[in-house]
């Protein structure tokens, strides 16, 4: 059987489209690279989809027929978040082990149209609250280049599956980076679309209200841009959701960009992370691009602490009386989490929504001066699976969040971002530059990151 799993995901839709590529012998292929990866990483989990032969005859004969297809055959890993029809959809929690899902989540739904196939449940930590893919239902996702090491989270099954070639695509979700920096530690591309450009009426409550965004993961920024493009767009059903304007695309030398080292944070950052990351910046300037050096100046007090109440609170009011039942059946980091938000009161709320405000608006004015804002993904690469995070960064101790310090201030300003990758760090490990742009500039930025890609060359990839 030839190796269909080379190939990306806009290569495949044309074959299969074309008629010289069958869907039965895809699915094959990247059925039996599972078969032989997956028990290592255990990226993806759970049964395969239900119905998935029949969704490839089906898929036949709408190509028989003609039907405009962009993604025909293209195979899809969907986040243990995300609803898929017929399928056992846990949130990695017990209290979920037996949930399956009535209805497919509006994505879910868009990418069938397009012809994509359900190939397989991509892990995720608990909830998705956790920056390390692990939970009590399905255990540890490894990192593809070394099973010692995490791939981050909380999107790391989906992150390790498109790395590893046991799918084209994942369909992820990034409330606070969890489809950023999965990705930028196992070197594709993660994409956090602006706050509500997919429409999500369909699927579990979560704990990241007004923040979370459905997030397309795969190896080339092009990849994305299809994704994103067959997804993309407003639901009635979602008053939150919006449509994009078409923006003319630009060239990205013409773009007013920013390079922030550290978003403007006191914040530590491994030497190799810095060095791979100016290296990049450099590779960019030295056809043209004009790069100025730029930090946002943040709100005082502006940090992760300001906004953990909202998240600690959300799974609190979802899940607090089920915790107080029997505290041992949640992942004891997300326990936690669910206890201090049991113990802030209303008052800590506003203040760390007031934070977020903030945090939006200087966001926000920053990218009225700039196109663009580039910075790390991540402070580090990826470390050992049996911590939360590293315990140093930069040569200072930092606590176990010290990791994700440079995606969350994003997703409170319903901006859009992307990781792409830029070179690798320490033991040859992969790094991401994180680029940021203002909410509903995402076709823009899509662009602009596909330069940025063909810029940086072969390098950039692990």
């Amino acid at each position: 059987m030839a190796d269909w799993t080379v190939l990306d995901a806009s290569r495949i839709a044309a074959a299969c489209a074309a008629g010289s590529l069958d869907p039965g012998d895809v699915v094959s292929a990247f059925r039996e690279r599972i078969g032989d990866l997956n028990p290592a990483l255990n990226a993806i989990v759970g049964e395969t989809p239900r119905g998935l032969a029949d969704d490839v005859d089906s898929l036949r004969k709408r190509i028989a027929r003609g039907e405009s297809l962009p993604l025909a055959g293209v195979p899809v890993v969907v986040k243990d978040t995300i609803w898929v029809r017929d399928q056992r959809i846990t949130q990695g929690s017990l209290l979920f082990s037996d949930f399956v899902a009535r209805h497919d989540a509006l994505a879910v739904e868009r990418l069938r149209h397009a012809g994509a196939l359900v190939i397989g449940i991509g892990n995720s930590s608990e909830f998705a609250c956790k920056g390390l893919t692990t939970n009590k239902v399905y255990g540890l996702t490894r990192h593809p280049m070394d099973p010692a090491l995490t791939p981050g989270g909380s999107s790391g099954g989906c992150a390790a599956a498109v790395a590893a070639r046991l799918a084209p695509l994942a369909l992820g979700t990034d409330g606070g980076g969890s489809s950023r920096r999965p990705p930028a530690h196992v070197g594709v591309v993660g994409f956090k679309p602006s706050f509500g450009a997919i429409a999500d009426p369909i699927g579990f409550p979560h704990a990241f209200i007004g923040l979370q965004s459905i997030a397309p993961i795969a190896r080339t920024v092009a990849d994305v841009r299809l994704m994103f493009e067959t997804i993309a767009g407003a639901d009635p059903r979602d008053p939150q959701s919006i449509d994009l304007p078409s923006v003319p695309e630009q060239p990205a030398r013409t773009l007013r960009v920013a390079y922030s080292p550290r978003l403007g944070l006191d914040v530590p950052v491994d030497d190799d992370v810095r060095q791979c990351i100016e290296r990049a910046v450099d590779a960019l300037r030295r056809p043209g691009w004009t790069i100025a050096d730029a930090d946002p100046a943040w709100p005082s007090g502006a940090n992760e602490d300001a906004l953990m109440p909202l998240q600690h609170t959300g799974l609190a009011g979802l899940f607090g009386a089920e915790w107080k039942r029997d505290p041992t059946r949640f992942d004891p980091d997300v326990a936690r989490q669910i206890e201090r938000g049991l113990q802030w009161s209303g008052a800590d709320v506003a203040r760390a929504r007031e934070a977020g405000l903030q945090i939006a608006l200087t966001l926000a004015e920053f990218l009225t001066r700039f196109d663009l804002l580039i910075c790390p993904t991540t402070p580090c690469v990826a470390w050992r699976h049996d911590r939360l995070g590293p315990e140093t960064i930069g040569g200072m101790k930092v606590e176990p969040r010290g990791h994700a310090v440079f995606t969350p201030f994003v997703n409170h300003a319903m901006a859009a971002a992307i990781s792409v990758p830029c070179g690798a760090g320490r033991d040859g490990l992969p790094v991401g530059l994180q680029v940021i742009a203002a909410r509903g500039r995402d076709r823009q930025l899509l662009a602009a990151a596909a330069e940025i890609e063909r810029e940086l060359g072969t390098f950039a990839h692990h």
